[in-house]
C-alpha cells in the first residue's frame, strides 16, 4: 500500500472510531433489547417473573436494567481494537467485528443471567461477585473475544501500536 494510501486509511479508521464513540448511545439503543430479552425468557423458564421496559420483576425484587449491564462501552472498545489495526479488508474487519460482538452479546446475557440467578436467591456474596465481573471478569472478556477473533480471523498487527509504529517511523525514518 502506497504511503498516502496507509496515512489515508489510518486517518480515516481513527475518524470512524472518533464518530462512532461520539455517538456510544447507539451501542445501548442496539444491544439493549438483544440483551434485556434474552436474559427475561432465560429466567422466565425458572421464575415467574414479568417484565415492564427495562426492568425485571420477581416478586417484589426488580432488577433494572442500567446501560451499565448492556456494556456499551465493552462494544465500543471491541470496535475501537478491530479499527485499530492496519491493513485489514473491510470485509474481514466487518466480519470479525460481528463475530466479537455476538461473542460479547452472548457472554454479557450469560453474566447479567448469572447475576440476576444470584440476587433472586438473596446470594450473600453478590455484591463481591457482582464487582469481580463487572471490573475483571468484562474487561479480560472483551480483550480474550479479541484474541480470539484476531486468530480466527488471521489479523496481524497489535491494535494502536502497530499505526504507532507505522507513524513513528514515517516522522522519524527508519532507525
Amino acid at each position: 500500500m502506497k504511503k498516502r494510501a496507509k496515512i489515508a486509511s489510518l486517518f480515516g479508521r481513527y475518524a470512524i472510531m472518533l464518530i462512532i464513540g461520539y455517538f456510544i448511545g447507539i451501542f445501548y439503543t442496539v444491544f439493549k433489547p438483544l440483551t434485556i430479552y434474552p436474559v427475561y425468557f432465560l429466567l422466565d423458564i425458572i421464575y415467574n417473573i414479568s417484565l415492564s421496559g427495562s426492568i425485571i420483576s420477581i416478586g417484589t425484587l426488580e432488577i433494572e436494567m442500567i446501560n451499565a449491564c448492556i456494556a456499551g462501552s465493552a462494544y465500543f472498545l471491541l470496535l475501537a481494537l478491530n479499527f485499530s489495526i492496519p491493513n485489514t479488508k473491510p470485509k474481514k474487519r466487518i466480519y470479525a467485528l460481528l463475530l466479537g460482538f455476538s461473542m460479547l452479546l452472548a457472554f454479557n446475557i450469560l453474566r447479567v443471567f448469572i447475576l440476576s440467578i444470584l440476587l433472586i436467591n438473596d446470594f450473600v456474596y453478590f455484591e463481591a461477585i457482582h464487582m469481580i465481573f463487572w471490573y475483571a471478569f468484562s474487561i479480560a472478556a472483551v480483550v480474550l473475544i479479541w484474541i480470539l477473533t484476531a486468530k480466527i480471523f488471521r489479523i496481524k498487527g497489535i491494535p494502536f501500536i502497530s499505526d504507532f509504529i507505522y507513524l513513528k517511523k514515517l516522522l522519524i525514518g527508519k532507525s
